[in-house]
């Protein structure tokens, strides 16, 4: 599902450069859940967001489903998001003005579905919400404005979870929640799943982990399914 070979990223700093991210390789099977973690500025969601190509690599090549995205136009690259990639974040950016079903309902508009509002209330049903898609963001929880991102994530059913910090902004129990939500979607659809975390418990169920330190892989741990190299 994903191939990393030689990939890195150096930004300007004050007129010098600084490597966020030294070169990696890294092969993540389909199907796997792969735990990226390590300390603050150690680049874990730089990686992640080079993964999903919203940010381009200093050096090396990235395949995403047998797509080299390294090479794709902006166009190209937005279409491959849009049917290969789900995103989930820490802060959820679901657009407030809209319901929760409008918001779950977005991609698959832009992706020209007729089938969207069907869809979106399967998905709010999916993820434990039923009755709740008439609301705004705002009158949600955040552990129900999370659901609502899973379900938006979902939404084009894309083989490729990328969810940077999902329980981050969480108390413990929403937390939990959303952990067991994402683990029983990976297992449900048997899509990959790429989780940037802090949090022990979401490390400790991947099948794989990459733990960065200044850029760079310190450690590893790996299961028969496949994960580092």
């Amino acid at each position: 599902m994903i191939e990393l070979r030689g990939v890195s990223k150096t930004v300007l700093s004050g007129g010098q450069p600084l490597t966020i991210l030294h070169p990696l390789d890294l092969d993540v099977p389909d199907g796997q859940c792969l735990a990226i973690i390590g300390p603050s500025g150690s680049g874990k969601s730089t990686l992640l967001g080079l993964v999903a190509g919203l940010d381009s690599p200093s050096t090396g090549r990235i395949t995403i489903a047998g797509h080299d995205i390294t090479s794709l136009n902006e166009d190209a690259l937005a279409r491959l998001r849009g049917e290969k990639i789900g995103f989930v974040f820490q802060f959820f950016h679901l657009v407030p003005s809209l319901t929760a079903i409008e918001n779950i309902q977005v991609p698959m508009e832009i992706a020209g579905r007729r089938d969207a509002a069907a869809r979106a209330q399967a998905l709010l049903d999916e993820v434990g919400l039923h009755d709740r898609g008439h609301h705004y963001p705002a009158q949600l929880s955040g552990g129900e404005q999370q659901r609502i991102a899973i379900a938006r994530a979902l939404a084009n059913d894309p083989p490729l979870i990328l969810a940077d910090e999902p329980t981050g902004n969480l108390d413990s129990s929403n937390g939990r929640h959303i952990l067991d939500l994402l683990l029983r979607v990976r297992r449900s659809r048997g899509v990959t799943l790429v989780v940037v975390t802090h949090d022990p418990s979401v490390a400790a169920v991947a099948d794989a982990r990459l733990v960065l330190r200044d850029g760079r892989p310190v450690a590893e741990e790996t299961t028969a399914h496949g994960g580092l190299t």
